[in-house]
């Protein structure tokens, strides 16, 4: 398997081109939030295309071998696909709401203050449900009671 695929399947879909707002445009009007349900589309459907992969791999590549090292090694292979599919898992549930707050026009606002989330962060995070600014008094927050 390709590394460089794993590590864009968590960052967002391979081959999008950014937006590129025209003058005087809409923020989150029918050509913005188009971009924005094809890129969580392609997204959800290359996380698919993954999990699919995971499966086939795991039953063909399932031996019982009968070294104690070759089997652990198999296992903690086959760990680690695991726990990359739970994330994946939770990732597509994401991916899924944003979807659903484009159908219900709530996509690109901040779920705590309404304020835009801005495409500059949509581009770079397309599941984000905050704008920058809540999103780091959350963190700051998340510090003060974790550590």
């Amino acid at each position: 398997m390709v590394i460089k695929n794993k590590t864009q399947v968590f960052t967002g879909p391979v081959d999008v081109k950014p937006y590129r707002a025209k003058k005087d445009e809409e923020y989150m009007g029918g050509e913005q939030l188009k971009h924005f349900e094809h890129i969580l589309h392609l997204w959800k459907e290359q996380l698919m295309e993954e999990r699919s992969r995971t499966v086939q791999d795991m039953q063909t590549d399932a031996a019982n071998y009968p070294d104690p090292v070759d089997r652990a090694y198999q296992e903690e292979r086959f760990n680690l696909e695991l726990k990359a599919r739970d994330r994946e898992r939770k990732l597509l549930k994401r991916i899924n709401d944003a979807l659903e707050r484009i159908k219900g026009g709530d996509y690109g606002f901040c779920a705590d203050c309404g304020a835009d989330i801005g495409l500059k962060r949509l581009e770079a995070r397309p599941i984000a449900m905050k704008c920058i600014e809540c999103k780091t008094v959350d963190e700051i927050r998340e510090k003060q009671i974790g550590g």
